[in-house]
């Protein structure tokens, strides 16, 4: 039934889905770029279609009072941003212990245009040793692309570059202006120790 509803969904806004799921049971979602919060209404929308579950992480007051069931059953996690040390290994040990378990995160971080993009989609998937699927919103000719997945060397600039590539030829913001670079810190401290 939400499968159906979620078609019907999409097709009255006029958007659709391009590429397949990756047949993995563990692995990391990305999404950009986040300019508007129909970004995520359209997200939304396609879960039901796609048949995933996915997690992701929130504020720990979403999970709590009217709204924490709510949140916990689309699948938020609790994190901390105050004392946020140990996310990278707590999620990691989440990986290792479910059998399945896909965690979406939108690296901008925030509608707002920033520097760089947050690095922690990174450093989890390389603690968790799980690969990443690239999802990318096009705006402007209203698609969802699921992109390809890949695996993460350790190489930062090379990974990243790949990355790029990816949403340069498959994305576009509601406001390009809002639009966060393509870049994580880590980036900028190998430039300076070059």
């Amino acid at each position: 039934m939400l499968n159906l509803l979620s078609r019907a969904i999409l097709k009255t806004i006029r958007w659709r889905i391009e590429g397949e799921l990756p047949a993995l049971d563990k692995y990391v979602v990305i999404g950009a770029p986040h300019t508007s919060n129909w970004d995520g209404v359209v997200f939304l929308a396609a879960l039901p279609y796609l048949k995933i579950r996915l997690r992701f992480l929130s504020k720990p007051e979403n999970l709590r009072g009217l709204r924490g069931p709510i949140f916990r059953y689309f699948g938020g996690i609790a994190v901390d941003r105050a004392n946020a040390s140990n996310v990278v290994a707590d999620i990691a040990a989440q990986f290792a212990a479910n059998d399945h378990f896909v965690l979406a995160l939108g690296p901008e971080g925030t509608r707002k245009r920033r520097s760089h993009w947050r690095s922690g989609f990174y450093h989890i998937a390389r603690a968790a040793d799980v690969p990443v699927l690239m999802v990318a919103i096009h705006f402007k000719e209203r698609r969802i692309i699921l992109g390809p997945t890949i695996t993460l060397t350790g190489d930062v600039r090379a990974d990243m570059d790949r990355i790029r590539e990816f949403y340069r030829d498959n994305s576009s913001g509601a406001d390009e202006s809002l639009v966060t670079p393509i870049r994580l810190r880590e980036e900028d401290e190998l430039d300076a120790a070059d």
